[in-house]
């Protein structure tokens, strides 16, 4: 042991080690994450211009969509980096750093999910109860409690992992700094990072999805109990797109790190694809196209924009005309 010494970087070896793979493959993650953030920024603004949607489960929704795009830039830009470099490395620090926001912003989603969750239980289940009990201050201070909590999660492990000593190999197979395929590289004993991860990490993420699935069978047992068809049609709708989200969200988190560090495989770095790439560039269209106020939000932004180029063009061309 005392021959070991802490890596200064790491190889990131990425989706493929093909060269003909990298040009198609970075022009389709471009244009994921262009997307994604056009997606999820005409989110933000819909919502925060439109006086309708100023209540607590569109406030958690453009909270969310943030961290979307949080989520997507800590790791896509180092792939695209990484698709046309030719050393691919990171170092000891930035791979840190990327584990602590990834971890951070990660979090957020399953816990903004969970607050959506329990904002449509509150309005289906406890509509008199609903504007007294979600107020601003108390979405403030719940968002507030996920951040500090997010953060203190992640700089646990992210501590737990620097304790570690890296040697001979340091390659990552994978597109990013997670956590499982970095410990794969440590010389030294992982018994601790493991169990704090099958622990702490599976208490905080099991915690939100445990609030999502109590808060549903409530609103089920509710909407079921609904005398009207359209009722019934009504309630479901407010839900089903948060459903969606959540469906392929927690269900390519649970094959990727519901199982022991020896099984993790490259069937888990594709598996990774779908919570970090794909669910943050589909949350916009599925709650979009799934929600009529989120629609007529959208369409009242798209229209204010047109009329206001349509105003500079206008004016533009009487400025040219003029003496």
């Amino acid at each position: 042991m005392s021959n070991l010494t802490r890596l200064s970087e790491f190889i990131l070896l990425g989706l493929s080690s093909r060269p003909e793979d990298k040009k198609p493959l970075f022009a389709l993650f471009l244009v994921i994450y262009l997307v994604t953030l056009m997606g999820n920024l005409l989110i933000i603004l819909a919502i925060c211009s439109d006086p309708q949607l100023q209540n607590p489960m569109y406030f958690f929704l453009s909270i969310l969509s943030f961290a979307n795009i949080c989520y997507t830039t800590v790791i896509v830009p180092r792939m695209l980096v990484n698709f046309l470099s030719e050393t691919k490395t990171i170092s000891y620090a930035e791979c840190l750093a990327q584990t602590d926001f990834f971890l951070v912003f990660g979090n957020m989603d399953g816990y903004l999910l969970a607050a959506v969750a329990i904002d449509r239980y509150m309005a289906i289940c406890n509509p008199f109860h609903y504007v007294t009990v979600t107020t601003h201050r108390c979405c403030v201070l719940l968002l507030t409690f996920f951040i500090a909590f997010c953060y203190l999660h992640s700089l646990l492990h992210v501590l737990l992992v620097n304790q570690l000593t890296f040697c001979a190999s340091n390659v990552i197979h994978h597109f990013f700094c997670d956590i499982y395929p970095v410990l794969k590289l440590a010389c030294s004993s992982t018994a601790v990072n493991e169990v704090v991860a099958m622990t702490e990490g599976l208490a905080s993420v099991m915690a939100p999805f445990v609030c999502i699935v109590i808060s549903y069978l409530r609103i089920l047992i509710a909407v079921l109990n609904i005398p009207s068809a359209a009722g019934k049609r009504k309630a479901f709708s407010t839900c089903s797109s948060h459903l969606t989200v959540v469906t392929l969200f927690y269900g390519s988190i649970s094959y990727v790190y519901f199982q022991p560090l020896s099984s993790y495989t490259f069937k888990n770095r594709i598996a990774t694809i779908i919570y970090t790439v794909l669910t943050p560039m589909l949350n916009p269209f599925i709650y979009s196209l799934r929600n009529k106020d989120m629609k007529r939000g959208l369409e009242k932004l798209l229209s204010r924009n047109k009329s206001q180029m349509d105003r500079l063009s206008t004016a533009k061309a009487n400025r040219t005309l003029g003496p």
